[in-house]
């Protein structure tokens, strides 16, 4: 069983989740970038982090009052210098930054022809293969054992949530590139829903056993779903084919999940606001990470309910993008206000709006970081 909540931030999480009213309102993880502001925040020495990354990445949540941790990404900072984000062989010339040529399977891929032709050489009978073998009481333990594991490495003050163990049908173009996927989207549509279709059918496998890890476990009730499908602008993709070749296979697969009690959320980048309400119709219960200047409307995203007319659960944040890096300490304690004040009444949590790059003033890291101390201890409803 997973462990039961055994302290007041834990527990402030918990009923958060469960949308009890509670005077307080829960932190979220913040995923600093500039290892010297870690290593401030967390009360070691200067060059600790790269010593030891995991120990201080945790030790740097717990010190700044986390409530809520989904995501557990402690070497994620390792990616990035004092200026910025560094390569190495990992990361560079992939299918989406900047590759002369990708290649998948010895099949090079400079088409949307070559995309349809993977998919259906290795893609499809790859996944067909997986279905086959997919044992769901195995799958049950491995996600009852990652996810208590991580809650026991955590500690007690801190709630893990869960964050990657619920499938569902993606867009490719971390495969193949922007360029020659969205072509094949929009030249071939009967193989991109097979795509959607065959994904979908292995995610219903694995979420039936995820829904069973929540219920005979008692894992926290709250999963965030994460799938980038829009920019700046808008959707990647014209939301017309998104309701036809997409959301019915995204909707089904998930079906095991919501006819319990967890609360589903996703998280936002870019403008996305053309797919609130239809993620809300097939049953997401809220969202995290608000890119405002993109035009994601946070006080009309707080005011919609959930399917069954219930207020959402939403993870609101200060803009990583504007506020924090170029705004001053009292623009951050407005942001906040704003944020309290628009949010739900029950179900909100604060932190930052995605990860906190390298150049932030010190004085505005201290200040969220006060900000996000203080909500926790203040009645705001």
């Amino acid at each position: 069983m997973f462990p039961t909540p055994s302290t007041k931030t834990a527990q402030l999480a918990l009923d958060t989740i469960q949308q009890v009213p509670r005077e307080g309102i829960p932190s979220w993880l913040l995923n600093v970038m500039e290892h010297a502001a870690i290593e401030r925040l967390a009360g070691v020495l200067p060059g600790d982090y790269r010593k030891d990354p995991e120990e201080v990445y945790l030790k740097f949540q717990q010190s700044i009052g986390t409530c809520l941790l989904d995501q557990w990404i402690p070497l994620n900072p390792l990616t990035i210098g004092s200026t910025g984000f560094e390569e190495d062989a990992k990361t560079r010339n992939t299918a989406t930054t900047g590759a002369e040529q990708i290649m998948c399977d010895g099949i090079p891929i400079d088409s949307p022809e070559s995309v349809v032709e993977h998919m259906e050489r290795f893609v499809f009978p790859a996944i067909r293969q997986a279905i086959t073998g997919f044992d769901v009481s195995r799958r049950v333990k491995e996600i009852v054992k990652s996810e208590t594991a991580l809650q026991h490495r955590l500690g007690p003050a801190i709630l893990k949530s869960g964050y990657d163990f619920v499938s569902f049908p993606t867009l490719a173009y971390y495969t193949y590139g922007y360029a020659n996927y969205f072509q094949a989207y929009a030249l071939y549509p009967e193989v991109i829903e097979t795509h959607f279709s065959l994904q979908a059918d292995l995610a219903l496998l694995n979420n039936r056993a995820a829904a069973r890890a929540y219920i005979e476990a008692g894992l926290p009730p709250l999963f965030r779903l994460d799938h980038d499908m829009a920019d700046s602008h808008g959707l990647l993709v014209r939301p017309d084919t998104l309701d036809k070749l997409w959301l019915p296979h995204f909707a089904r697969c998930l079906e095991p999940l919501l006819h319990t009690d967890v609360g589903l959320i996703w998280h936002c980048d870019g403008n996305l606001m053309q797919m609130v309400p239809r993620l809300l119709e097939v049953g997401i219960r809220g969202f995290q990470g608000f890119q405002y200047e993109d035009g994601m409307d946070y006080e009309r995203i707080c005011r919609m309910k959930t399917k069954a007319g219930e207020s959402l659960v939403i993870i609101a944040g200060v803009s990583v993008t504007r506020t924090l890096p170029h705004g001053t300490p009292s623009a951050i304690r407005r942001e906040m206000a704003w944020l309290v004040e628009n949010g739900p009444k029950t179900g909100l949590f604060l932190g930052a709006s995605s990860s906190i790059t390298p150049g932030v003033p010190w004085e505005n890291l201290v200040t969220l970081v006060e900000g996000l101390k203080y909500y926790q201890t203040q009645h705001c409803g």
